[in-house]
């Protein structure tokens, strides 16, 4: 062996899985250094070789980055003699080996060669227990990586693998990433020593994963697909199809402006769905309104504008960007200087000496939410009444300005005074006027109906009665309503 860095594959823990090269080489080599003795292969190695282990590093390091970047500078070392060196890893060299990456971006560094002796991985005996066709989709991803995540990088259309769940505390992590994603009882399958004796293979819910008893470095969790498609690759691949030539006729004659009317709709959807605190109703229509971002986006595509993953990375980018106090360095004392923040961060992202704080305010909201959010906006900077009472003074100031007004013009603009600081008015007291007015917008009309029926059983015609009859009418009604 000469300079350089031999990187052999064990296979994934029987010693019958060796291959032949690596068999040889072991054999003949003077020195081995493995990641780790604790691998059911290497009782079965060739006999000969000095065999050093970095055990010692998992039980004197901190984190697992620690370990393996000190292992892969001491390799690197170790490579740079002139016999060079040989390192032995489970599994596969190039399947879930940190520490292979970082010597090989060491070594390339250093031009120092190296050699990689593929071995068996855990995928292979896994792949036989389970009895599924790798290349049916399947996703494979190391437990330590997704449980470190808030929500799966995973299409759950299709199924996934994800490799050594080796702790309980490790598995209550993944868990939960998961199950922001999958539902809490979706059966996923724990496959554990495969291809060894004493392999076991079971089928448990997703929320018991963290309450089994033998998990260690050679359990894998296999993932099924959800029982129906519901990924957002799924639901593109939906409406690329309803636009394609072979599709709908309807859906391909549409266009960003054709879509307008629809989009409105369906976001008014979602506010009475929020309105009425109906979960069922709002899952549906958060799927109706995501179809209109999607049909946008699709048109988008077929035009050579934009891709969906453009749009995607922009509001990433842009979120990361304006939450310093989550994703760097900085600290905030509250959700106002949060605001405040990001204010200061849309003018610099503008690179613009002066932007009004308003100047981007969308005109297509309706008048009243619009009249809400220039309050927030200019209360961010200290721009506001000091309490509650004196936007109710201002409120009679304004019903009194309306009074007086003599003309029909006058008369228009001090109703727009009255109503934008009866706006003002439901902010301090946490209420969305859009909201309120569209909800008792809702309860009139049930009232209405109410009375309508009434009079209905009355025989009687609203506009026979008096209007002391529907008021007595309206009382009871409300009682329906």
């Amino acid at each position: 062996m000469s300079a350089g860095i031999t990187i052999i594959g064990l296979g994934p823990g029987n010693p019958d899985h060796l291959t032949r090269e690596a068999w040889r080489l072991l054999e003949s080599a003077k020195e081995v250094y493995l990641r780790t003795a604790r691998h059911p292969t290497v009782e079965g190695l060739p006999k000969g070789p000095d065999y050093h282990s970095f055990d010692d590093l998992y039980e004197s390091l901190e984190t697992f980055d620690a370990v393996y970047a000190e292992i892969a500078r001491r390799i690197v070392t170790l490579g740079e003699r002139p016999e060079g060196v040989c390192y032995a890893v489970p599994g596969h060299p190039l399947v879930g080996e940190t520490s292979v990456r970082l010597i090989l971006e060491r070594a390339r560094e250093k031009g120092l060669p190296v050699r990689l002796v593929a071995g068996l991985s855990f995928l292979e005996p896994a792949l036989a227990a389970l009895g599924i066709d790798a290349l049916d989709g399947l996703q494979i991803c190391d437990a330590t990586v997704l449980a470190a995540r808030y929500h799966p990088n995973l299409d759950p259309d299709v199924p996934a693998l994800v490799a050594q769940v080796y702790s309980r505390t490790l598995a209550a992590d993944l868990k939960m990433t998961l199950m922001n994603l999958y539902h809490d009882d979706h059966p996923v399958t724990l496959v554990r020593a495969a291809g060894l004796e004493g392999q076991t293979v079971r089928s448990i819910p997703l929320y018991a994963l963290d309450r089994q008893e033998d998990l260690d470095h050679l359990t894998s969790l296999y993932i099924p697909p959800l029982a129906r498609r519901g990924s957002l690759a799924s639901y593109q691949d939906v409406v690329a199809h309803l636009r394609a030539p072979d599709g709908c006729p309807w859906d391909r004659a549409q266009t960003h402006q054709s879509l307008r009317p629809y989009l409105l709709e369906e976001t008014y959807e979602v506010l009475a769905a929020l309105d009425a605190d109906d979960m069922t109703m709002l899952r549906e229509e958060l799927g109706d309104l995501l179809l209109q971002v999607l049909l946008h986006a699709q048109i988008a595509t077929e035009e050579g504008d934009f891709k969906l993953v453009d749009s995607a990375a922009d509001a990433i980018a842009k979120l990361v960007r304006r939450h310093p106090h989550v994703f760097g360095g900085s600290t905030v004392s509250g959700a106002e200087e949060v605001l405040r923040n990001w204010e200061q961060i849309k003018r610099e992202e503008k690179g613009e000496a002066f932007t009004s704080m308003l100047s981007g305010l969308n005109k297509a909201l309706p008048a009243l939410s619009q009249a809400m959010e220039i309050q927030r906006r200019v209360a961010r900077v200290g721009f506001d009444w000091p309490a509650a009472e004196p936007v109710l003074d201002k409120v009679r100031e304004e019903l009194e300005e309306f009074r007086r007004a003599e003309s029909a013009p006058e008369r228009a603009a001090e109703m727009g005074d009255i109503l934008f600081s009866l706006v003002n008015l439901a902010r301090w007291y946490e209420i969305d006027a859009e909201s309120a007015l569209r909800e008792a917008c809702g309860r009139f009309t049930q009232r209405f109906m109410a009375l309508e029926r009434r009079a209905a059983e009355m025989g009687r015609a609203l506009e026979e009665m008096s209007l002391a009859e529907m008021d007595a009418l309206w009382e009871a009604a409300k009682g329906e309503a």
